[in-house]
């Protein structure tokens, strides 16, 4: 089958090569990949490459086998998917806790877009709390995360501020429910019970002053590669006693979550944003593209089988 591997150039940081089908352990399912998203952190991994362990955490295919253990669904059935690893290929070995069952009604395009992004919104929402009747503020707000983070908020009743670097990348944000869309957060007009802080470098301390007194600051992303600076004598003339607390959406099972965000796709409540959908032949120039923030929301590759 057809793989793709880190080549370590940054220009073009993947390519093709071929190798045996995964042989999946018993608990995991065989998935034909008919398409697959990559996220924005892959992208920084790739200038790196570690050996071992290959790319690729969201797909959307068929079963071709299903688990020896059991579990999971059977030989036939359409799913997406969050595997540890490998999901740039024509076939993915996922374990089954973290697949969930596709309707007729979402294409496989759409579900790719679901897995990190989605999963981490659901899990970020809930470390925020009751967002209802509560001022929050979002940072880096026009990828993935960003979107599903803006539609659920509003969804529940957040007054949401989202921080894009442009119009253009911000552009669908009010319509998924963001009550005022800025593009620094300087302008960002205070002061907030939550800040959703995904950018890092001299935002995070900027985002950190439109706290409320006693408000939360939940850190769950550094996407201008840029370490936080945070000086005492500042805070002190801030917003007295904020929580700061670091967030990552990692841990499975995440199969529950998979099948929340297809719901809620399904029923017309989740809107995945999806700025570029190409043959996966084209993916290194889509990584490069995703990497310098030239795709708004999510970016597809179809293997050629997707429905």
């Amino acid at each position: 089958m057809r793989r793709l591997i880190p080549t370590g150039e940054a220009a073009r940081p993947v390519e093709f090569t071929d190798v045996p089908q995964p042989a999946p352990q018993a608990h995991e399912a065989l998935i034909k990949v008919e398409a697959f998203a990559p996220n924005r952190g892959e992208t920084f991994l790739l200038e790196r490459p570690c050996p071992g362990p290959l790319p690729g955490k969201d797909i959307a295919g068929l079963v071709v086998q299903a688990a020896a253990d059991g579990s999971g669904p059977g030989v036939g059935t359409r799913v997406t998917g969050h595997p540890p690893q490998g999901g740039w290929a024509e076939y993915a070995a996922v374990p089954t806790h973290s697949l969930a069952v596709l309707p007729d009604a979402i294409d496989s395009t759409r579900a790719a877009a679901l897995p990190l992004a989605g999963i981490t919104a659901l899990r970020l929402l809930r470390a925020a709390g009751s967002l209802t009747g509560r001022r929050v503020l979002l940072t880096g707000a026009s990828g993935g995360v960003g979107h599903y983070v803006t539609e659920l908020a509003a969804a529940s009743g957040a007054d949401l501020t989202v921080v894009t670097a442009t119009p253009e990348r911000g552009r669908r944000l009010a319509d998924l429910g963001a009550a005022e869309v800025v593009h620094e957060v300087a302008a960002a007009q205070g002061p907030f019970d939550v800040v959703l802080e995904s950018t890092g470098g001299p935002e995070l301390p900027t985002a950190l002053s439109k706290a409320r007194p006693g408000g939360l600051l939940i850190w769950f992303g550094q996407a201008s590669r840029t370490p936080v600076s945070l000086d005492f004598f500042d805070l002190l003339g801030g917003p007295a006693g904020v929580t700061i607390q670091h967030f990552h959406y990692a841990g499975a099972p995440y199969g529950p979550d998979l099948a929340a965000l297809v719901r809620l796709v399904e029923q017309g409540r989740l809107h995945p944003e999806i700025g570029r959908v190409a043959d996966w032949d084209q993916t290194a120039d889509v990584l490069v593209d995703l990497r310098e923030r030239r795709v708004r929301g999510k970016a597809v590759l179809t293997t050629g089988a997707a429905r």
